[in-house]
Parts: C-alpha cells; structure tokens; sequence
C-alpha cells in the first residue's frame, strides 16, 4: 500500500482514479480507496458493476459499469449496486452495437438511471462509430452524457493504459 501511495505521490496530481480490470477484486481495494482519500485526493473508482459496492468510502466517486449484451457480461451486473449510488457517482454504458444501445436505453428507462446520477453512453473503440452513437442520442433525447475512451484514443489497446 505505502509503494502505490508513494508512486501516485509522484505526480502530483489532485486526481486518482481506481480502475483496470476489477479493482474490487484486489484484497486491498478497499484499503487503497480509503487511503488515497485520507491523504486528500479526489478519488474515483471504475468497477465493472459486478462486485458489491456497499462497502466502498463515501468520500470516493464510483464509476459503475453496466455491462451490455454486446460484452458478453451482463448477465453478472449486480444490479443491488444501484442501490449505494449518489448523486456524485456516475453509471456508465460501453456499447458495441445498435442492439446495445437499444438495450442501454431500456434499461435507462426502466431503472431510472438518471434520476439516481449522472449517465455516460460511450461507443466501443473501433466497433461503434462516436458520431453514429451522438446521432442516436441526440434523435432519442436521452438524458446521458457521451464519453470517448479517451485511454484508447490516446494510447491505443494497449494493456496498461
């Protein structure tokens, strides 16, 4: 814990985020969290949604993935999670395709997604066109933000990034 914490030191950033695989899935996540906001950063975490989020620090801002049919992991999305979500939080679609977006955008409605915070589209890097999925949000009128995976656009596929 105190080497990651020495290394996140050496940037000199406010900011932090958690994310790469599953981070909840690491023993001391939670420790990790807790303490990068003791030392006072903005924390945030990225979790795939299928891991339990009660237990993570209220002063950290979860990221929760809701993974489409098109991932070929929805069927493990805790859908409890929705529950610890705030108004600081944000829930986040990564689509692939038009069915997902359909499916996204049912599960946008049927759950009141929005109502809970702040809801991110972003379009797979290389499958779904950013200006096709802008196309269809404006035409819906969702109430959602678009993101890119800036991470891909900056650094490509590569692990690690």
């Amino acid at each position: 814990l105190e080497k990651i914490l020495a290394e996140v030191g050496r940037y000199r950033t406010r900011y932090v985020t958690v994310t790469g695989g599953e981070p909840l899935a690491q023993k001391y996540c939670l420790d990790l969290l807790s303490a990068l906001a003791d030392r006072g950063y903005s924390v945030s975490l990225e979790t795939s949604g299928a891991l339990d989020i009660s237990q993570v620090d209220a002063r950290v801002s979860k990221i929760l993935d809701i993974k489409t049919p098109g991932s070929g992991e929805s069927a493990k999305h805790l859908w409890a999670n929705l529950a610890y979500l705030t108004p600081q939080d944000e829930i986040k679609f990564v689509l692939c395709s038009e069915a997902d977006y359909v499916w996204a955008r049912q599960m946008l409605a049927e759950h009141r997604l929005d109502a809970l915070c702040p809801v991110l589209f972003s379009p797979t890097h290389g499958e779904l066109e950013p200006r096709t999925l802008a196309e269809w949000i404006l035409r819906d009128q969702l109430p959602v933000r678009m993101q890119l995976q800036l991470h891909k656009q900056i650094w490509g596929v590569a692990p690690g990034h």
